[in-house]
């Protein structure tokens, strides 16, 4: 897959026409349509302005090939996060809201529990040693303050999964060291969870963020992993078509010094091949 045009095809292209006549030259054309710039992001020339100008050093990064996949992939786990902090959210304002009123609430547990063992009868789901509803009845004798501590921990929780949803979503190299701190955090929790019992979900879960952990640290080269922060910098800027552009402006420049210098076979430099230049009859 494309993942160039896809973004592209999305977000609209990325051009840009940096100050130095040399390197713009090379992302410019002139064409029927009129002028056209170079996309930043997909390579192709895109007819009319350019969307941005001004020097190439202060050009805005432009994620594109392994880099481009990378941030898609942090979104989807950005999104996760946001689904999973919405749920710890709403679970510890509903915690918090029920300290007054849990007799009542009991009442009614125990009342309505009842009418959905033939639903649960059909799925499998033994509601009699359901861990979740021994859950709840053990929190309808909970003192009102420990449900406030309860309630206020999961917002804490929800919170820091907000934290590390726009960190991973807008790709900021403190959102991912968030984002495998806390999620290495709770691991030993989700595997204890398993020795007590086993679900497709708990399964899941566990899998997903060892995942995540492990893939961040060895693609975003955290904590030091290939090479570190700065490997990690002078991947991006070698992945930035600017740069690929800038390197061939350089080498051209190189190569009209060796000429003017009197070596004519630009010595120094590569020299193409005479069969290559030499058009095929």
């Amino acid at each position: 897959m494309n993942w160039e045009l896809l973004s592209c095809g999305v977000r609209g292209h990325h051009t840009y026409r940096p100050d130095e006549p040399a390197l713009a030259d090379r992302l410019h054309v002139d064409s029927a349509a009129g002028q056209a710039w170079r996309c930043l992001r997909c390579g192709d020339f895109v007819a009319g302005p350019p969307r941005g100008s001004g020097p190439a050093d202060a050009a805005p990064e432009v994620p594109r090939g392994a880099l481009l996949r990378d941030l898609i992939i942090m979104r989807l786990l950005a999104v996760e996060r946001l689904l999973r902090g919405l749920f710890l959210l709403i679970a510890g304002i509903l915690v918090i809201e029920i300290r007054h009123s849990q007799q009542t609430l009991s009442e009614k547990f125990d009342a309505e529990l009842p009418l959905l063992k033939p639903i649960a009868d059909q799925v499998g789901w033994n509601i009699d040693d359901s861990r979740v509803v021994q859950l709840i009845e053990r929190a309808f004798t909970l003192s009102s303050t420990t449900i406030v501590l309860l309630g206020c921990a999961l917002i804490v929780y929800a919170a820091s999964e907000f934290v590390e949803c726009y960190g991973l979503w807008f790709a900021r190299r403190w959102g991912e060291y968030f984002a495998v701190v806390v999620t290495s955090v709770f691991i030993p929790l989700e595997v204890y969870e398993l020795t007590e019992r086993v679900t497709v979900v708990r399964v899941g879960l566990l899998v997903v963020n060892v995942a995540a952990v492990v893939w961040l640290i060895w693609r975003k080269r955290l904590f030091g992993a290939r090479g570190g922060e700065a490997a990690y910098r002078e991947e991006h800027s070698a992945a930035s078509l600017l740069t690929v552009e800038h390197a061939a402006v350089s080498e051209s420049g190189a190569h009209r010094t060796d000429l003017a210098a009197g070596h004519p076979d630009g010595a120094g430099t590569d020299s193409p091949d005479p069969d290559e230049r030499t058009p095929a009859r």
